[in-house]
């Protein structure tokens, strides 16, 4: 409001930034000394009464006062308006001449400063008065109307005076004694923020908007957003005397909550796990809303197990949790007591447990930390809280579908303003999305280690030729379907030396996947008992695995109706080996000299749907030839033809070492090097033998069946 270069443009600024505020008169704001001279005239004081600055700062506001309806005295004698009778602000109704010669009906209000030599001044608010408001109305002049929140600081930050709505905003009556004592009065303020701010008008002798500053109430919680403009109050050449502070009070606070809440729907929960869910919810939380936080999990959540509700107590304390996740707005997190994946202890009767077991959340939004509190049991917590400056702490617990996961703890060391009933509400939100987002994780942790349960118990352990052949495998998980498919491999020693060799591909992925191929399994074990041809035990198992589709399907399962399979007979005695295939891609075959071909050989439809019969073809294998199975993810991808594919396997299979277990680590990775599988990856090599030791370990191994 200061009559100085460049005080019009930021008058101006002001007054437009708050135009579009409903019932928001732009003050007309007056620097008097104590003896009534006019010291600087605002902006607001030119439009209301035509006089420019130049014209009238040096003169004594007498000159401009016509017969007051109540008598202003300008003296400092007791009793007076110079001294307000005692008070910090008064105010009056009064007529002002007009610089066209007219007048004006005014009221007045006034609030006294003083500099720290002792210089006294006094600013002055002006608005015209209606017709027929009397004296004792003179309260609700302007500033108390207004529905900004206005409050006037002298030079040392302490407040001297605020209108009505800044009293009702923060819960202070009209009639509440002022006092000088910052610490008292700002109670709910970060001091740490506003007296900065202050102290920059105050330097600067320029005014500073957009300000944005919280209270909370220390008794309730309750938070208001202001977004302030800072008036320097300084007379021409003085030093200032104070700070006026007009303040629109905003929703930026609950647009804030929301924003921070949308920005949670996308950044907890990126993932199936659960430890880095619950990191996600520490980091979302730091610095938006707390200054350190912590995510501790119940124990068996990890695992993928059901946590448990209670646990036993330990000489050390309840091992309630294992520490999930962590943050805090200082390097190192000076703050924790326990690293992510330690167990976390907390003694009987702790608030931790209180959150944990009660109906509501723990809020303490100023912590009690000496001798009778919980802390008495928790030495190194007090140590803690002590040298980190934690003043106050929400405990929250985590929890879906009726289920204790964790809890998550928010403080603040920092920031001095307490935490807020608004703020534990925005807790709770950002909890129940990270309790869904755990619970998924855990549901899918203990489905998938199910599955591979499964998958583990129904293939082989170790895959044996016998004397027919070599064998070596491997089982290469995709990462999209987190290791759990239908892929599979066998080996099935036959009567008379022989060996069957088995690849298979069910449609899908997951434990419904996994338990078809068991079943796949089990039906190619059983046929190849009965000793049949390969063509003939294809057509059997497309019967079988279509029958058993049908046999287990029910209302909200997803059956798996089939898959692909290639099913191979080779007698080390003929060197014949009989192929068939439905559904699958053609075996490699590597002869002796190390050249590489596909094996020509006919091929069905996939097993499950009864659509044909199938065919197979008989192969003369010299001793040494290398045949190698696989499943259709060794080749195929979205982005690469199959064909391609095929011809990349046949250049790593070319020349094959003597280990067949080095030559399945070479092709698995020539044909992974590019991009990780997308499907499941099994591929089976085997290396044939003949000759007398082949037909002797067959002789050997023979059985008759069982009468």
């Amino acid at each position: 409001m200061a009559r100085r270069a460049g005080a019009d443009s930021d008058a101006k600024r002001m007054s437009i930034r708050f135009a579009d505020v409903p019932e928001a008169p732009a003050p007309a704001l007056a620097l008097l000394g104590s003896d009534g001279t006019i010291l600087e005239w605002g902006e607001g004081c030119r439009r209301l009464l035509g006089h420019r600055a130049e014209d009238v700062v040096g003169l004594s506001a007498r000159r401009l006062l016509e017969t007051p309806v109540e008598a202003v005295r300008w003296s400092p004698a007791p009793g007076a308006m110079g001294q307000l009778g005692g008070r910090q602000a008064t105010s009056a109704v009064v007529k002002v001449g007009h610089r066209d010669g007219g007048s004006l009906r005014l009221t007045v209000e006034v609030i006294a400063l003083t500099g720290a030599d002792g210089e006294s001044c006094r600013l002055v608010a002006v608005t015209e008065a209606p017709d027929g408001v009397r004296t004792a109305e003179a309260e609700a002049a302007l500033l108390d109307r207004s529905p900004l929140a206005v409050a006037v600081w002298d030079a040392d930050t302490r407040p001297l005076w605020s209108n009505r709505t800044c009293r009702e905003v923060v819960g202070r009556s009209g009639t509440e004694a002022p006092t000088r004592s910052t610490r008292r009065v700002v109670r709910g303020f970060d001091r740490t923020v506003v007296e900065p701010v202050i102290r920059q008008a105050l330097t600067s002798r320029e005014p500073v908007g957009d300000h944005v500053l919280r209270w909370v109430s220390p008794e309730h919680g309750r938070e208001v957003v202001f977004s302030s403009c800072l008036f320097p109050l300084a007379p021409r050449g003085g030093d200032p005397l104070g700070v006026c502070t007009v303040s629109l009070i905003t929703k930026s606070g609950q647009r804030e909550r929301l924003a921070l809440l949308g920005r949670a729907a996308n950044q907890i929960g990126t993932t199936l796990d659960v430890m880095t869910t619950a990191q996600e919810l520490a980091d979302m939380a730091v610095p938006a809303l707390a200054d350190y936080v912590t995510v501790d999990l119940v124990d068996t959540v990890p695992l993928g197990g059901e946590p448990l509700k209670r646990m036993p107590e330990a000489p050390s304390g309840i091992p309630v949790f294992r520490r999930a996740g962590q943050s805090s707005v200082h390097e190192g997190v000076p703050e924790a007591a326990f690293l992510v994946g330690d167990v976390v202890y907390v003694p009987p009767g702790s608030p931790f447990l209180t959150a944990l077991y009660g109906d509501q959340s723990y809020f303490e939004p100023t912590m009690e930390t000496g001798p009778g509190t919980w802390l008495d049991r928790d030495p190194q917590r007090r140590l803690l809280i002590h040298n980190t400056g934690m003043h106050s702490v929400m405990m929250i617990a985590l929890r879906a579908r009726g289920t204790i996961l964790g809890i998550a703890v928010f403080t603040r060391t920092d920031n001095a303003v307490p935490f807020s009933r608004d703020d534990l509400l925005l807790a709770e939100e950002l909890c129940v999305q990270a309790a869904l987002s755990l619970d998924n994780a855990r549901r899918y942790t203990r489905e998938r280690a199910a599955a591979l349960a499964l998958q583990r118990s129904l293939l082989p352990q170790e895959l044996s030729g016998g004397a027919a052949a070599d064998l070596a495998g491997r089982y290469l998980p995709s990462d999209r379907h987190e290791g759990v498919g239908g892929d599979w491999m066998d080996a099935i020693g036959l009567p008379g030396g022989r060996i069957a060799l088995v690849i298979g591909d069910v449609i899908g992925h997951g434990i419904n996947a996994a338990a078809a191929m068991g079943r796949m399994r089990t039906a190619v074990h059983t046929l190849a008992a009965l000793d049949q041809h390969p063509a003939e035990l294809l057509d059997h198992l497309d019967k079988v695995t279509a029958q058993l589709a049908e046999s287990t399907w029910s209302p909200g399962y997803s059956s798996i109706a089939g898959g692909s399979c290639a099913y191979a007979v080779y007698d080390p005695a003929t060197r014949i080996c009989t192929l068939a295939r439905a559904g699958h891609p053609p075996p490699m075959l590597v002869t002796p000299d190390g050249h590489a071909t596909i094996a020509e050989t006919p091929v069905g439809p996939p097993v499950g749907i009864g659509a044909g019969r199938y065919e197979s073809v008989d192969l003369e294998l010299p001793e040494g030839s290398l045949l190698a199975f696989f499943t259709d993810g060794l080749v195929e991808s979205r982005h690469g033809d199959i064909d391609a594919g095929l011809e990349r396997l046949l250049t790593a299979l070319e020349r094959p070492p003597a280990s067949l277990d080095d030559l399945c680590a070479r092709v698995i990775s020539r044909m992974t090097t590019a991009s990780p599988p997308e499907d499941d990856i099994a591929l089976l090599v085997a290396r044939t033998r003949t000759g007398d030791s082949g037909r002797a370990a067959a002789r050997k191994g023979h059985r008759r069946p069982a009468a």
